[in-house]
């Protein structure tokens, strides 16, 4: 998981770099809970707000990332919030919100806010990026409402001065021989230098006051209810706003989903199986094209010269001539990680395999070279925001949602498992976090439940690898008759737009009309 923004938050436009997959794409992270002896809060109900938040005075956005093309259409605006519920009358913060205003206001039916995912992604941009993919009648019906989470970007943005600003540099990946004596170091050093640098402060940026926060954009925008849409991170985040607030939540969607049970560490420890059931619609492109990658020609030799590959740059790194960067085994698993997550960039991924196998080989092609240089692009920074403001966040939100464990050697034995039973992600998963070394959360996690009035529809692919299977269908144990499943037989982490009509069709019904399907659905009819 990396990035320093989001270029199309949703993970739908083209022409983006591979870099920026690498970084918008890694950020769906899945997470459960771990678990500690030390004390949380009890649970709190959400609480009413002091006053009524003044009047939104809608105008120009902040300055766009260099190459980001904004809609000209949206709007933006902040809204104030309190930094600590519990004190909703002591220091405040500023949430950025945008607006692309409902095509046909005769046929309006409210607000839509947009989450993409992350943890720790922007979403100002996102109305604008989703807009296209949306048919009259949606537009028509609603204002498209983003927003930048609270310590995200333009929201307070938030910085532990990290040196490695990009999320997927933080991803543990045991050592060669599967030591993880270098990640217990750095994971303590992270938490150190976010408690030092950000303070106490940081544990209120939580997921819970994140959806707090929402409560006061819906009073700001002076509606009664809420319709919401969320990818990925954003999933877990609508269900706890669904029940923090169920009589305010009014339509619902939910795509490619956090299990509500397992917040944060569980989750993570889903990657391992998951990439073995979304691996093979890669290898079997790659096999494919044999001729000319001479990776392997069925899928488990692709896999064998893939694995075989990441053991050998865990070895020893091979330097990416022109610049000051190496490709390691844990780069190469990150960058294949990031790519699985769009299937129009399999062909793609296929040849970044080619082209870092040459590489390690000594003799790497101008075209290799090409592919290369693509992954290693830089992400232009966004003005005014912390380098590591992403990685800050992301650390905020999955350490200070939920306690994790505290045993190092717990940390050890597991990962150990999950590297002999998950080769794909080589221990990683299950191992050290900072989240290890974290002060305890300010609360208990809400316990998201299928009471309330609103309709929740989850879309969830049978093969992704970033939000899994299995955890789409525990969202769904979890919100019971609340809710209706759309599942597709396809890979890759988002559903809508994403080649099933069958899919699309139940989404947009679903806005226009307000209606759930009779019974969970299955598609199949992705090409």
């Amino acid at each position: 998981m990396n990035r320093t923004r989001s270029a199309g938050a949703s993970g739908r436009s083209g022409g983006r770099r591979f870099a920026t997959a690498l970084t918008a794409a890694t950020m769906a992270v899945a997470g459960a809970t771990g678990c500690s002896d030390a004390a949380h809060e009890e649970d709190r109900p959400a609480p009413a707000a002091s006053a009524k938040p003044a009047a939104l005075t809608w105008g120009s956005c902040p300055e766009a990332a260099k190459g980001v093309t904004r809609n000209p259409g949206l709007t933006c605006a902040t809204v104030k919030v309190p930094l600590n519920y519990d004190k909703p009358d002591g220091t405040s913060i500023e949430v950025a919100i945008s607006r692309l205003a409902a095509a046909d206001p005769a046929k309006r039916h409210g607000v839509l806010l947009l989450n993409p995912g992350g943890p720790a992604l922007p979403g100002l941009d996102m109305p604008g990026t989703i807009a296209p993919t949306l048919p009259e009648s949606v537009l028509d019906g609603y204002d498209l409402i983003g927003f930048d989470p609270r310590g995200v970007e333009h929201s307070t943005p938030q910085s532990c001065g990290l040196e490695v600003a990009g999320v997927p540099g933080h991803f543990p990946y045991p050592a060669a021989n599967g030591s993880i004596t270098a990640n217990v170091e750095l994971a303590r050093t992270e938490a150190g230098k976010c408690a030092a640098a950000a303070g106490e402060n940081l544990r209120y940026f939580n997921t819970a006051n994140t959806a707090r926060d929402l409560d006061r954009i819906r009073e700001a925008l002076g509606e009664q209810k809420i319709s919401y849409w969320g990818q990925s991170y954003g999933t877990y985040l609508g269900a706890v706003y669904s029940s923090l607030y169920p009589e305010r939540t009014d339509r619902m969607i939910l795509e490619g989903n956090i299990d509500p049970t397992k917040v944060w560490s569980g989750e993570v420890e889903g990657w391992g199986k998951a990439m073995a059931e979304r691996f093979p619609d890669a290898a079997a492109v790659a096999a494919a094209q044999n001729g000319t990658l001479r990776l392997g020609g069925t899928p488990d030799e692709v896999t064998r010269t893939y694995l075989a590959l990441a053991d050998r740059l865990d070895r020893k790194p091979a330097p990416v001539p022109g610049t000051q960067q190496s490709i390691t085994g844990a780069l190469l698993r990150t960058v294949t990680y990031a790519l699985l997550l769009d299937n129009k960039h399999l062909p793609t991924l296929a040849q970044v395999w080619r082209a870092a196998a040459d590489l390690a080989d000594g003799h790497l092609t101008a075209a290799g070279g090409e592919v290369l240089e693509q992954v290693f692009a830089e992400t232009p920074p966004t003005p005014g925001v912390p380098a590591d403001n992403q990685a800050t966040m992301f650390l905020a939100l999955v350490c200070g949602d939920a306690e994790w464990s505290h045993d190092v050697a717990g940390y050890a034995a597991r990962s150990a498992a999950d590297r002999r039973a998950w080769p794909l992600t080589a221990g990683m998963p299950a191992n050290v976090w900072p989240c290890a070394f974290w002060k305890a959360p300010i609360e208990k996690p809400v316990t998201v439940t299928g009471t309330g009035p609103g309709d929740i529809l989850i879309l969830q692919n049978r093969r992704d690898h970033a939000t899994s299977w299995d955890s789409g269908q525990g969202l769904r144990r979890v919100l019971g008759d609340r809710a209706a499943l759309v599942g597709v037989d396809n890979g890759g982490h988002y559903v809508y737009h994403a080649g099933s009509a069958c899919a699309d069709g139940a989404t947009v019904d679903f806005l226009t009309t307000g209606r759930l399907p009779d019974r969970d659905v299955f598609c199949t009819d992705v090409g």
